[in-house]
């Protein structure tokens, strides 16, 4: 009885470890009906149904912006030329050393940051939150009481 015992797991456990070396494996059907490497081996093999590449980002300034720009920089003394509406080299350079003196990167388009400093941001004057609202500079830190100044100084912790 030992024996046919004995016999019955080694059966047992052979099957059960052995079994799965011997099985293929299943293909299935791509999900949607769609291969996922079949259209990255046409591409490869046929370069001329290669998708192009798409260009990201603003690639040109429209004109009458770059006036603006080019005007606004005349008035910041970066540019002594007349507006032309041409993105050209001098504009260019007078538009990088101005965002150079600011710590700011100088790639070729404008930063928002400068276009802003320049007084070309956007206009908020129509804006919701806008209404009954003014943009002129905060009042000068001496037309605050000494009192609510202290209290301010109180709050953020600063010792004055």
């Amino acid at each position: 009885m030992v024996a046919l015992r004995s016999r019955l797991i080694v059966f047992l456990s052979a099957a059960f470890f052995v079994a799965p070396a011997f099985a293929s494996h299943v293909r299935r059907a791509p999900t949607a009906g769609v291969s996922h490497h079949s259209s990255r081996h046409i591409r490869h093999a046929r370069p001329h149904l290669r998708r192009s590449h798409r260009i990201h980002g603003q690639q040109a300034i429209e004109p009458e912006r770059v006036t603006q720009i080019q005007q606004a920089l005349i008035k910041a003394h970066y540019l002594t030329a007349a507006p032309s509406g041409d993105w050209d080299a001098s504009t260019v350079a007078a538009m990088q050393k101005y965002q150079a003196d600011n710590g700011w990167q100088t790639k070729l388009m404008p930063d928002s940051r400068a276009l802003v400093k320049l007084g070309l941001g956007p206009d908020y004057s129509s804006a919701i939150n806008a209404k009954n609202s003014t943009f002129a500079p905060p009042a000068p830190d001496s037309s605050i009481p000494a009192e609510q100044a202290a209290g301010f100084a109180a709050a953020s912790g600063i010792d004055e």
